[in-house]
Parts: C-alpha cells; structure tokens; sequence
C-alpha cells in the first residue's frame, strides 16, 4: 500500500492547473515577457507533479522516468527564475541567460533520453535519477537549480527589501516574502531527494507553489488597487 503522502502530486498538479489558468489569463491582459515565463513555470512545474502522479497511481516506468527529470529536476524554478531575471534585470542580460540555460536543459534532456537504465535489486520504484548508468547526467540539475534558486528566491528578498521601507508597498514586500520562501521549498524537497526521501519533495512542492500563489495574487491585488483607485 502506498503511503498517503505519495498522493499528494494529485493535488499539486490540480492546483497547478487552477494557477496557470489564471495567470495566463494576466498574461493576455499585459503581454509582458516576464508573466509569459512565470506563466510557463507553472506549467512545467504542474507537468513535473503530473509524471509524480503517474507513478503513484500506474505504477514505474522508464519513460515516465525520464519525463520527471527532465521537467522537475531540469526545469524546475527555472522559467519562474527568467520571470524574474526579465522583470528585474536588464533585457540583454535575460535575452543570453535565457539563451544559455536553454541550451544546457536541451543538451541534459537529450543525455536523459539516451542515458541506459541500471536497477539494483532493492529498488523501490521510486522517481529518482540515481538509477541512470551515466551519473554525469545528474549533474546538469544542480547548475541549473542554482541559477533558478539565485534570481527566483534571490529576486523575491530583493523585491521585498526594496519595498520593505515604503509604507504603501507592505503588500507588494509580504507577496515577494511569500515567494521567496514558495520559491526556496521545492529547493530544499530537492536536496532529500537526492538523499532518498522522495516523500519530502512531495510535501514541499504543494507548499511552496501554494506559497507563490499566495505572493502573487498580493502583489496583483495590491497593483490593481492602485491602478483603480
């Protein structure tokens, strides 16, 4: 029998679906560079939840193994992340970033792809990329995890610092509070999953989407207020 914590991608990739919807109805509105990336992070971030359901409810398979990483231990914050780097950086800056970082998620999928499979006796059938022959593979997700932890989490406390100070941006300081740690959870389940509790990664990616919901539905509340008042 499972244990009931595995069920819970089920619910983070519902939510998913509810979150997209509603930002990609913002992005038509205001066809901007950085809601059309955060919009694509909730998506990847939902289709990453969605290869964890699978395994919970049909069981492991290589494919669906390898669909996981490459949209949650590849993708993960990192199209949150370039939401981030286009609305606080400088548009060249965010042009090549996203170029690069592009370029070594293509690259990692394609090693992911054709990475032979390797599973010991006592495995438990759980999402995890320590069952690929080639273990250099597994090193393209903590650079790109980085960058996505560096300007995701990083942007979020920069935005919050720089609104702390101004009495009538406290909303817009507590939503990028709200995102940065939504932000630094999925991060942290990360790190248990490479040491084998898979479980903790579960329970960290429904807090810390919900968290960047939370954050962004203040700071666009808080936006619309303003413009309407």
């Amino acid at each position: 029998m499972n244990n009931p914590i595995e069920y819970v991608p089920i619910i983070t990739t519902i939510f998913s679906i509810y979150f997209v919807k509603e930002i990609y109805e913002h992005y038509k509105i205001r066809k901007t560079k950085y809601l059309l990336w955060w919009t694509i992070g909730v998506l990847t971030f939902g289709l990453g939840t969605f290869a964890e359901s699978i395994n919970v409810i049909l069981g492991w398979n290589e494919i669906n193994l390898r669909y996981w990483y490459i949209f949650g231990a590849l993708l993960g914050g990192f199209p949150l992340a370039q939401g981030s780097v286009y609305l606080l950086m400088d548009k060249k800056f965010a042009n090549i970033s996203t170029y690069v970082i592009v370029s070594i998620i293509i690259i990692a999928s394609i090693t992911v792809i054709l990475t032979p499979i390797n599973i010991p006796n006592d495995f438990d059938y759980k999402l995890t990329g320590s069952v690929f022959t080639w273990k250099w593979v597994r090193y393209f997700s903590p650079f790109i995890n980085l960058y996505a932890f560096i300007f995701l989490v990083g942007g979020a406390v920069y935005s919050a610092i720089k609104y702390f100070y101004k009495k009538d941006k406290q909303a817009r300081f507590m939503g990028n509070i709200f995102i940065a740690i939504g932000g630094l959870l999925p991060g942290i389940g990360g790190i248990y999953t490479r040491m084998g509790y898979i479980d903790v990664l579960f329970i960290t990616e429904l807090l810390g989407l919900v968290l960047i919901y939370l954050g962004y539905r203040i700071i666009k509340d808080d936006k619309y207020k303003n413009i309407t008042r």
